[in-house]
């Protein structure tokens, strides 16, 4: 038993037990009762206390790894990694000290074992925001940025739309927009509910639900001179909906297709509007990271980036549920998981 009672001689995790064919349930994941191990040398021993959920941990599960995927799979029968934060509670490193508040990816359990020389662990900056949870922000919102500023380059006056804008990384990339100076930016999301989260809570100028009439329509009324910038998530219909309303050099930012559908190109458009479309993954080296804290902090300090996370409590136990739900839309944002 450890000496410090502060620190528990047993703590929980989540497995996952079987990979899921179809929809996601709760019996991919078994909640086990683990000893809390002493770290050794050149290791960290850390107490969570924020988890990120994302969509992408689906994928994660599939039977077969996807190369495309810049990330590795999960195995059956170990807890799922996924962005965490935490302070250390025991070291047996000298870069690392008792206090410190770290970034890593051992999620899915209340304490962990990281190595110093494994991969994802950072010291992170206790100051530079107003609470740790904040920091989680780091894995969504590079991929906004990159969407946004070294993709699609968004600035001052222009218009953008953002098609599935209630999750995680559209929730963001749609603020990025606005923080570097775009006149307008518009969300898609698919529920009602959803529209005065983008436009009350996170200053969108104009929301849609897709499902309420042809998509085309809904942006030509939003954005009658057209889309400048447009950061596609979903693909299908809600792509094929901002080309034909795209502005004279309008720039695509493609990261992903939530819808499962993928669009007819209509090259003619793309030749006479000079469109440029790029897709791209969240492939980033450490100055375009200092470049996103940078503004971010910013941001955040001049309390101009509005942090409007899904808060999920409960605990660690609260975790398959809140992933389920995850994948099947019913949360707005960026999901995180309290757990201490």
């Amino acid at each position: 038993m450890m000496d410090n009672p502060a620190i528990p001689a047993h703590a929980k995790e989540i497995l996952l037990v079987s990979r899921p064919e179809g929809a996601m349930t709760l019996e991919q994941f078994k909640e086990v009762e683990v000893r809390v191990n002493e770290p050794t040398d050149g290791e960290i021993l850390v107490r969570n206390e924020w988890m990120l959920l994302s969509v992408v941990l689906r994928e994660l599960m599939g039977a077969e790894p996807n190369p495309d995927l810049p990330m590795p799979s999960y195995e059956i029968g170990e807890p799922p990694w996924t962005p965490t934060v935490g302070t250390v509670v025991r070291s047996k490193s000298p870069d690392y000290a008792v206090g410190d508040l770290v970034y890593h990816t051992c999620g899915f359990r209340e304490y962990a074992i990281c190595s110093t020389t494994g991969w994802g662990l950072a010291k992170l900056d206790r100051d530079a925001l107003p609470g740790s949870a904040y920091h989680l922000f780091r894995a969504p919102g590079m991929t906004a940025w990159r969407g946004m500023v070294s993709i699609a380059n968004v600035g001052k006056g222009d218009t953008v739309f953002v098609a599935g804008a209630t999750s995680g990384v559209g929730s963001l990339a749609g603020q990025i927009a606005k923080c570097r100076g775009a006149a307008k930016v518009i969300g898609s999301t698919g529920s009602k509910d959803k529209i005065p989260y983008l436009v009350d809570d996170l200053g969108f100028d104009g929301a849609f639900d897709y499902h309420d009439g042809p998509i085309a329509e809904r942006l030509a009324e939003l954005a009658p001179d057209g889309i400048d910038v447009f950061f596609d998530n979903v693909g299908g219909e809600q792509f094929e909906a901002a080309l034909s309303v795209a502005a004279s050099k309008a720039r695509f930012a493609l990261c992903g297709a939530l819808s499962g559908e993928y669009p007819t190109l209509d090259i003619e458009t793309v030749v006479l509007k000079d469109v440029t479309i790029r897709g791209f993954i969240t492939d980033y080296n450490s100055n375009d990271l200092d470049e996103y804290n940078m503004n971010f902090n910013a941001w955040v300090r001049d309390g101009v980036f509005t942090f409007a996370p899904t808060i999920i409590e409960g605990g660690i136990t609260a975790v398959p549920q809140a992933l389920v739900d995850q994948i099947d839309r019913k949360s707005q944002g960026v999901p995180l998981v309290k757990l201490s």
